[in-house]
């Protein structure tokens, strides 16, 4: 085996194709392997979520990254969707730079609001501008919260197919699609499309499920707020617990770790 074959990165492939003569992009992929790490990264953390909304947040993973394997190498990007009908937020983050993706549920202090609210969020690079996007849906299916997003936000048609077996495939098009096709084609048309169209491979990357959280991010995180007041920060207890709000895993902070952390801060300012 060769040394490229051997230092290969791991991660669920995701393969991008181009289907000519209808002009739309179709990107597939078995993500049964990045759900497993996501259910381990729960069990990791003793994370239970109400199967209804475990539900959402899986649909949302899968349609978050089918979305980001269609946008450039570079991106970062991210979603937040606001639901009513179960009251929660659903929040995902990925990056294309080194194709990770980390999604986590709130159903604590969620807005109620008229609309199911979808906001969309990209930067070109880590250190671009962010940009954000609005758009309401009303239907708690969130493949049809990401069609209505790229409707409204990317101004492009899309659509979300579950094939089964945990393999997803999602179209969107580009100038000139044909857009009769795009909105009429159906999942078995979708599992068939290797054999009646002609793809032009683009790429394939491996995703896989990570977010970066540990405990000197955590640190810097609530440093702002330990400078202000640590005693009331931490209170009668020498540790806090704080869930990361990317990915919903606990980090247990000691005020003793807490201190020395503004102390090397303000040594380094």
């Amino acid at each position: 085996m060769s040394d490229a074959q051997n230092h290969e990165p791991n991660g669920t492939e995701v393969t991008v194709d181009f289907i000519r003569y209808r002009n739309v992009l179709l990107v597939q992929a078995d993500l049964g392997p990045l759900l497993v790490d996501y259910y381990l990264h729960l069990a990791d953390h003793k994370l239970r979520h109400a199967p209804e909304h475990d539900a959402l947040l899986k649909q949302a993973l899968v349609a978050f990254t089918l979305h980001g394997a269609s946008r450039p190498r570079n991106e970062h990007f991210a979603w937040t969707l606001g639901l009513q009908e179960p009251r929660l937020n659903l929040f995902l983050a990925g990056d294309n730079e080194d194709c990770i993706v980390a999604a986590r549920l709130f159903t604590e202090n969620v807005r109620e609001a008229p609309h199911n609210v979808f906001y969309g969020e990209m930067m070109p690079s880590r250190s671009a501008e962010k940009r954000r996007s609005v758009v309401n849906f009303e239907e708690a299916d969130i493949f049809r919260a990401a069609e209505a997003f790229y409707t409204g936000s990317e101004q492009r048609l899309a659509r979300f197919f579950e094939l089964g077996d945990d393999r997803y495939a999602f179209l969107v098009s580009h100038p000139d699609c044909d857009e009769a096709w795009l909105r009429s084609v159906d999942t078995e048309e979708v599992r068939t499309l290797a054999r009646t169209q002609t793809l032009a491979r683009i790429e394939r990357r491996l995703y896989r499920w990570h977010c970066g959280c540990k405990q000197s991010r955590i640190l810097n995180a609530l440093a702002p707020a330990a400078r202000a007041d640590l005693p009331g920060l931490f209170g009668d207890s020498e540790l806090i617990h704080v869930q990361c709000p990317r990915c919903a895993a606990t980090h247990t902070i000691t005020r003793e770790a807490m201190e020395a952390w503004l102390d090397g801060s303000a040594r380094a300012s």
